[in-house]
């Protein structure tokens, strides 16, 4: 250590000294916090290694990192790879285009933990195609804005949106069947509440599912109940069963690409579940918010014109910041659905709405879709390629890969014993509801907005876990 890090390393020790109790690193950030701000740590100083401040502070490299880690997301440090971490000067204090959706945690070795919890897409000239957009929102006449938003108002933005939707064969369709919602998580509940009646009414769901539809249903006071699957998707004579038993009215499903497993449901088997559904008088929900491809089956919406509900957003394929998604209802009731939105919160603001049809009328934007998805693409393949020895389920066209686990591992030790060495991945039973069968298995989320070599590097570790099961299995 030189003699200038050894005053560094002072000073920061005087500063702790000084601080009240409380959790060691939340005590650091705010010993650095005072020395940055009373110019005893300035603009430019390099921070120790958190291993030697950790010796030094009697607490571990991952304390440390943690604390280091909180002030570099607050924008008061600046971690540079293969550097170290600096007080950030003013120049460089500017907020970033991207917020961060969370703080970066750090694995108990000190590493910056990678988090594969979730899909997530990289800046690949959206931000600025937004910023651009904003620009011209901004420049023209809105004498709208001093009043409250129509539906003659969202046309536009309705019809942009359902040329953006031209390649789903969702049937006849009219701009007026479509509602904009602040993502598919609230066009879910849009939908729920134009189907949904009686004191407690039953939702079937998917035995593994996007836990969005249940929590969708909880709100509303209704009863989710799974429905077995098979490696086609949802059973069709379960299906019958259980809406007949349940006198169930709206079933939940993502047939495009089933989320967590991947599962492509085959138009043959959707064609049964239709059946089924017109039978018992049964309303779907599919949702298509994960699928990043652009060949698709007949929807439910075009097998089932009078039962048939959409919905989709754009925060896989372009940006989850605007929450922006898609509703649409079976003709006859597109005034249910516009009625929940409007009763609900009179719709978007007026200027995202014209954000919306100006962003997804440009090419330029379609093109970034492709790069998106060829940026995914390139990922899931790295993945397959390092974890293709052991039970993975994949698509190219999906955010996320599905694995099975080998026996001595189940799902909440092995995701704890990943976490442990940086990475984050998603048990099975976070998609099952309380009571029901979870499997073995995890999720593992193509963060795209990693590095691909660090990326890899976190699947290795992954390869390495699932390489050295324990030796002893609880029971």
């Amino acid at each position: 250590m030189t003699v200038e890090q050894n005053i560094v390393t002072d000073t920061i020790f005087d500063l702790f000294e000084k601080q009240a109790s409380g959790p060691k690193y939340r005590v650091l950030a705010s010993a650095l916090r005072d020395g940055i701000t009373q110019g005893k740590l300035p603009p430019g100083t390099r921070l120790p290694p958190v291993r030697e401040l950790g010796w030094r502070l009697g607490m571990t490299p991952g304390t440390v990192a943690r604390a280091y880690t909180i002030l570099t997301d607050e924008n008061v440090l600046l971690a540079e790879v293969g550097r170290g971490t600096f007080v950030r000067g003013e120049a460089e204090s500017a907020a970033p285009l991207l917020i961060e959706s969370g703080p970066r945690e750090v694995a108990e070795n000190g590493d910056r933990m990678v988090s594969l919890f979730t899909g997530r897409i990289p800046d690949l000239g959206q931000v600025g195609l937004v910023r651009e957009a904003l620009a011209r929102i901004a420049a023209r006449p809105a004498p709208g804005l001093m009043d409250y938003p129509t539906s003659r108002a969202f046309a536009p933005a309705r019809q942009v949106a359902l040329d953006w939707l031209s390649d789903v064969p969702l049937g006849q369709v009219h701009h007026e069947d479509l509602v904009l919602s602040h993502g598919a998580q609230n066009g879910i509940s849009l939908v729920m509440q134009a189907v949904l009646r009686g004191r407690r009414p039953v939702v079937l769901v998917e035995e593994l599912c996007y836990p969005g539809f249940r929590r969708a249903a909880e709100l509303l006071r209704a009863e989710p109940v799974p429905v077995p699957m098979d490696e086609k998707g949802i059973r069709p004579d379960a299906l019958r069963d259980l809406a007949r038993r349940h006198e169930a009215q709206l079933l939940c499903t993502s047939p495009a690409l089933h989320n967590p497993t991947t599962i492509v449901t085959p138009p043959e088997r959707r064609r049964e579940i239709a059946d089924v559904a017109r039978g018992c008088g049964l309303h779907i929900l599919e949702d298509d918010s994960t699928f990043l491809g652009q060949a698709r089956c007949e929807t439910y919406r075009a097998i089932l014109p009078e039962l048939g509900w959409f919905v989709s957003s754009i925060s896989k394929t372009l940006t989850p910041g605007l929450r922006v998604g898609f509703a649409i209802a079976p003709r006859a009731r597109r005034a249910d659905l516009r009625r929940a939105a409007e009763y609900g919160f009179f719709g978007l603001a007026l200027p995202l709405a014209d954000l919306v049809a100006d962003l997804l009328s440009r090419q330029e934007t379609r093109q970034i879709v492709r790069a998106v998805r060829e940026r995914n693409a390139l990922y899931v393949r790295s993945t397959v390629n390092i974890l293709g020895g052991h039970e993975l389920r994949w698509s190219e066209e999906a955010p996320f890969v599905w694995l099975r686990l080998p026996p001595g591992w189940r799902a909440a030790a092995f995701c704890m014993a990943a976490e442990a060495k940086g990475v984050q991945v998603r048990a099975a039973e976070d998609f099952a509801l309380r009571d029901a069968f979870a499997p073995h298995a995890v999720r593992i989320g193509m963060n795209g907005q990693v590095p691909l070599a660090e990326f890899e590097q976190a699947i290795l570790r992954l390869r390495r876990l699932l390489d050295d099961p324990p030796e002893q299995i609880l029971v």
